[in-house]
């Protein structure tokens, strides 16, 4: 585990104040929202933020000193009458206990909401990936106070209506006897700390809404309706809480040729019944470019031809699927009177009987008086 103190840059016996500027110096440097798509400056922040969580609250810090952590499990191994009476009766009553949290001390800011947003995809993107900026409305820290909720130049205090708990305690009569019920502090929502001069600019809330872009990594072979989640883009908590997540939902626009089954593209071609008849060699532009497509002679409607490897990356895997385009063979109805009469002495050498000239006028002259 890393040492909190190294990680903020100040010694062991550094005042509240210094912790507080050595936070605030590292925080503003590698803040997400100031190193966008940093994965390692995300990991520094989060570092930074877990140090100063333990070090800016004084019975975390001293569980700290005293133990090299503060976990207060970890910590009763070593004096295990560390949490009292309370944490005894808690093992066994849970939240119930009449002995209260023990030193657990109070929950501390609470998250960010999640964010949702949609991201439209052609189907080239998710079969060779793409970048896609998405915009939103949501929560950031607020600069005038670096997240704290309180004036520039001052900073929360413990909440005096708990003792920096969080909680409150009442005592009530029963025919049971006295019973004592905690619920969260109404003065500090439960945080443990109270600001006796709000941030103007943020009215306490160490948190604005702005409009933020991001960059959206979509990955080759994603599904329509898949989900993407951002780590840490979603709004800033209050008074310096964590940030939640942005969840970017995507959706793939229909393709006006190829159709997506699993892995594979799938195509109807429609091709003539000259070229089935006598084969053609065809110039067929795929997603990756033009390739030539040998039709053989004689080929009928249902025919299968298969391109390997031209259809769509398995997800987090290796390889790609097939594009299959299956023949539809058209029959015109529209034929001239010259093609009409070669199409007749195809069937005549063919020794292959056709209706009369006449038959389809015929026909549709008794079908409109019936």
């Amino acid at each position: 585990m890393a040492d909190h103190y190294e990680t903020l840059g100040v010694s062991a016996d550094a005042t509240d104040e210094e912790i507080k500027r050595a936070y605030r110096k590292l925080a503003r440097r590698y803040h997400p929202d100031a190193n966008p798509g940093d994965g390692t400056a995300e990991a520094r922040f989060k570092e930074i933020a877990a140090s100063y969580e333990v070090l800016s609250d004084s019975e975390r810090r001293s569980l700290y000193d005293r133990f090299g952590t503060d976990d207060p499990n970890a910590a009763r191994m070593a004096d295990p009458f560390a949490g009292g009476l309370g944490d005894i009766f808690e093992a066994f009553f849970g939240q119930g206990s009449p002995f209260g949290r023990g030193d657990s001390g109070p929950p501390g800011p609470p998250r960010g909401e999640d964010l949702q947003a949609h991201v439209d995809l052609d189907l080239a993107d998710v079969v060779f990936g793409s970048e896609r900026e998405v915009t939103v409305r949501t929560a950031v820290r607020c600069e005038d106070c670096d997240g704290t909720g309180a004036e520039a130049g001052t900073a929360p205090v413990r909440c005096p209506e708990c003792a920096g708990s969080g909680q409150v305690r009442r005592v009530r009569q029963s025919l049971l006897g006295q019973m004592v019920t905690a619920s969260a502090c109404d003065r500090c929502a439960g945080s443990g700390q109270a600001i006796e001069r709000p941030c103007r600019q943020c009215d306490s809330q160490g948190r604005t809404v702005e409009s933020r872009t991001y960059q959206v990594e979509v990955p080759a072979g994603v599904d329509d309706g898949a989900t993407l989640r951002l780590t840490g883009r979603g709004a800033a908590g209050p008074r310096g809480g964590p940030n939640g997540d942005l969840y970017v939902h995507t959706r793939v626009r229909p393709h006006p040729v190829f159709r997506r089954d699993g892995r594979h593209l799938v195509h109807e071609l429609h091709i003539p019944f000259t070229q089935a008849a006598l084969g053609a060699k065809l110039s067929y532009e795929t997603l990756d470019g033009v390739e030539e497509l040998a039709i053989p002679r004689g080929s009928e409607t249902g025919t299968e031809f298969r391109m390997r490897g031209r259809g769509v990356p398995q997800i987090r895997g290796r390889g790609r699927g097939d594009l299959l385009i299956r023949l539809m063979v058209d029959v015109p109805d529209d034929l001239t009177p010259e093609q009409e009469q070669l199409v007749r002495r195809l069937a005549e050498l063919r020794g292959e009987p056709v209706a009369d000239p006449d038959d389809g006028l015929l026909s549709r002259i008794r079908s409109a008086f019936r």
